[in-house]
């Protein structure tokens, strides 16, 4: 289960327990996994792989993951590394290199758009974000690079 566009840019990075939470009690919710660039809490369970980045809205991959994709999910347990790659569409598999040509070819999501009531608050929050380098960056507030883009921007206003 992919869930794309509810990072900073698409929701304020909305916490998916409720998902976790209910794929935990069906019967086949064992062996779904969760991919998202949203976050998760520490109460959810299961094969769950969050934060992926850049997200959706800012042009990473999985805004361009499609219904009917294949996507292999491989966890070394005991190195803790993984890897999450396309290697299908429909019918057609590839090896993951080609996975990633297949992907940044692609367009994103046509439906994948912000929440139109997101706050103001929440939506200034994710364009800070997004000029530090956005929170695959580490969610480190970059205050110059910030600086920078909001000056560059307030010039090229004044023209």
């Amino acid at each position: 289960m992919v869930l794309a566009g509810v990072g900073p840019r698409g929701t304020g990075m909305e916490e998916t327990y409720q998902v976790t939470a209910a794929l935990k009690h069906l019967p086949f919710g064992k062996h779904v996994a969760l991919l998202t660039d949203a976050r998760f809490s520490g109460l959810s369970t299961g094969a769950c792989i969050g934060h992926i980045g850049p997200e959706g809205l800012a042009g990473g991959p999985i805004g361009k993951v499609l219904d009917g994709d294949v996507i292999r999910i491989e966890i070394d347990r005991h190195r803790l590394e993984g890897t999450v790659d396309l290697v299908g569409e429909g019918e057609r598999r590839f090896t993951p290199e080609e996975g990633v040509r297949v992907l940044a070819a692609r367009a994103p999501r046509p439906d994948l758009a912000p929440n139109a009531a997101l706050p103001a608050d929440t939506r200034l929050w994710a364009a800070l974000q997004s000029a530090a380098g956005g929170t695959w960056a580490g969610c480190v507030y970059d205050a110059d690079k910030i600086i920078a883009a909001l000056e560059a921007g307030h010039k090229k206003c004044q023209q």
